[in-house]
């Protein structure tokens, strides 16, 4: 009876996990895609806010650097102006962080963007730091955060759900089983942040040269993390942005797709 009792809790919570997921989906008017998501922009934006602080201080805090940060600002707004993100309903916020050691670069959803002067000191040209920030912003307007938050509650409502009807007290071998499940949970979440990556960059190809710089310059970046990974300890941007395989040459077929005639003359490098 007790086996039976578990089993029906489990399904009623995967019940409650499934349908929030699946009957919340809104489309996305920047990349087109009909997202599973259930959080307006509004929130995300709030959320993003409320969370810079804390996310600032975790790398020391924002740059003493004035002129530096106002040089950010005005590349990351000029991506922003000139590229479907300035469409879009989020109030993009360009931030340098004093963190001298640490190589990354990450965005909070509704438009927060930080880059370490870590990473920043690394890069050579403009075009490259515009890189950086639009790959940022597209992970902001394809709300990569916002599929994650609902894609989290998802899987922890299944993984719960799993966990119950698969544990038994009087046979502790189901522990195992139990843990499985949770770890097939957290597999899923990194396969999806994976696919973001590619989507973030295939987005920051469109979105650079429509800001007038060379995308060409983000598969630089790449090669100068590629450089800093040869030691012990490789870039914290390789551990928050999961590689998703040869990224380069993505970057390299994404920029041939776009361009067949070849990319527009003067662009910054």
């Amino acid at each position: 009876m007790r086996g039976n009792l578990r089993y029906i809790i489990a399904l009623v919570m995967a019940a409650f996990a499934f349908i929030p997921y699946y009957c919340n989906t809104q489309k996305n008017d920047v990349t087109g895609e009909v997202q599973h998501v259930d959080m307006s922009a509004d929130q995300e934006i709030a959320l993003g806010l409320q969370a810079a602080p804390e996310m600032a201080q975790q790398y020391g805090g924002i740059h003493p650097d004035k002129q530096a940060g106002a040089a950010l600002e005005r590349i990351g707004q000029q991506v922003v102006r000139s590229t479907k993100a300035g469409q879009s309903p989020y109030k993009f916020q360009f931030h340098l962080l004093a963190d001298e050691n640490t190589i990354n670069a990450f965005a909070l959803p509704g438009g927060q963007v930080f880059i370490t002067a870590g990473l920043l000191k690394n890069l050579k040209t403009e075009g490259q730091v515009a890189g950086v920030l639009a790959h940022e912003i597209g992970h902001v307007v394809a709300r990569h955060s916002a599929e994650q938050i609902a894609k989290s509650r998802l899987t922890s409502g299944l993984t719960g759900a799993a966990a119950i009807g698969l544990y038994d007290p009087e046979r502790p071998g189901t522990a195992a089983s139990a843990a499985a499940a949770a770890m097939v949970g957290k597999l899923l979440t990194l396969r999806y942040g994976r696919e973001d990556e590619l989507e973030a960059d295939r987005l920051a190809v469109d979105f650079t040269p429509a800001a007038g710089y060379d995308p060409r310059a983000m598969i630089q970046v790449m090669q100068v993390l590629e450089r800093n990974s040869q030691g012990s300890t490789p870039p914290e941007f390789l551990s928050t942005h999961p590689n998703p395989g040869n990224r380069i040459q993505e970057l390299q077929q994404d920029i041939a797709a776009d361009y067949p005639q070849g990319l527009p003359a003067n662009l910054k490098p």
